[in-house]
């Protein structure tokens, strides 16, 4: 038996330059984490040459091509695992539409447990290679590469996607003592529903010429933003997500509607001094940056009408937690 455990991501700022048809252009530039919450795959040998699967429903098949989830059919198709195993996968988080990477997440460590179940351990990079091949070149997905590398890294970094497909990785200096403070400073507020990312983020590959002046100062931000980090000027890191969240919503309809706009208000009137909605948009979670002296009013008014997910920044990437072999 095979566990690995893969965490999702929360993107501060230059979501979306990390989509080709930005960084084939110019360099896309992302700082993200990962955070406490997890997508655990769990994997076992069978006796029988069966594949049974548990998601959220039961799959049992007799080859490959009969299996109805994407993901974990074309990751073993890319493994060569072909019979005789059986898959669980389990979710902290809602699997679908959270803004938080789940599916890379999920992509990830499925990569990681498979090839790990095989005896064929790779590194990270290689992971987080595979896990866009699979979803962009082989699912189509019209989705970026910031979440697989967060997935398969972990912790603050800052990634630049270059036009030649390179990805530099460059980590975030930061003490224990000042994770710990801007940890209690950021919030995740849920918006209630959740959203389809393929259409929002179809429609901002297309509009990239018309949106090139903002998605270049989005490029430009990280780099901002990394200053934030060694200055320890927490109040401006919660101005520039600010800043960031103005940008996104330029470049796509359907990034935001009346209910997001309303919970985004609430938080700043309760004390939030900036914030932005996670992933492509239209729903899923909202990170909001609130001074410490704020944060009793900000958590007492929202949570009468939202679920705050409480959550700790977590310094690694995918790992395997079970290895009966």
């Amino acid at each position: 038996m095979i566990i690995s455990q893969t965490p999702v991501r929360i993107s501060f700022v230059g979501g979306g330059t990390d989509l080709p048809a930005f960084y084939k252009l110019f360099p896309g530039r992302v700082i993200n984490t990962t955070i406490d919450k997890y997508i655990y795959v769990i994997i076992n040998k069978r006796f029988d040459s069966k594949i049974v699967l548990n998601h959220s429903k039961k799959e049992i098949v007799n080859n490959i091509d009969e299996i109805q989830h994407a993901y974990i059919r074309e990751s073993l198709k890319l493994t060569g695992i072909d019979n005789g195993i059986e898959i669980t996968i389990l979710s902290d988080i809602p699997s679908n539409g959270s803004g938080l990477g789940s599916s890379s997440s999920l992509t990830v460590g499925l990569l990681n447990a498979l090839y790990i179940y095989k005896g064929d351990s790779k590194n990270l990079a290689f992971l987080a290679n595979e896990a866009c091949k699979l979803e962009i070149d082989i699912l189509n997905n019209p989705i970026g590469k910031q979440d697989q590398y967060a997935a398969a890294f972990g912790g603050i970094k800052l990634y630049t996607f270059n036009s030649n497909n390179t990805v530099n990785i460059e980590p975030i200096n930061i003490s224990q003592h000042d994770i710990l403070h801007l940890n209690s400073n950021l919030h995740l507020v849920y918006t209630g529903f959740s959203r389809k990312s393929s259409n929002i983020l179809t429609e901002q590959s297309k509009n990239t010429h018309i949106n090139i002046e903002y998605l270049k100062k989005m490029s430009e931000m990280p780099i901002e933003f990394k200053k934030i980090f060694e200055e320890k000027d927490y109040n401006k890191f919660g101005k520039y997500l600010d800043t960031a969240w103005k940008y996104k919503k330029h470049l796509a309809s359907g990034i935001t509607n009346i209910e997001i706009n309303k919970l985004y208000e609430k938080g700043l009137k309760h004390g939030a001094i900036g914030g932005k909605l996670l992933g492509a948009g239209g729903g899923g979670f909202i990170l909001f940056y609130v001074p410490s002296e704020n944060k009793d009013i900000f958590i007492n008014n929202l949570k009468r009408s939202y679920k705050i997910l409480p959550f700790r920044l977590e310094r690694y990437g995918t790992k395997i937690i079970f290895n009966s072999n």
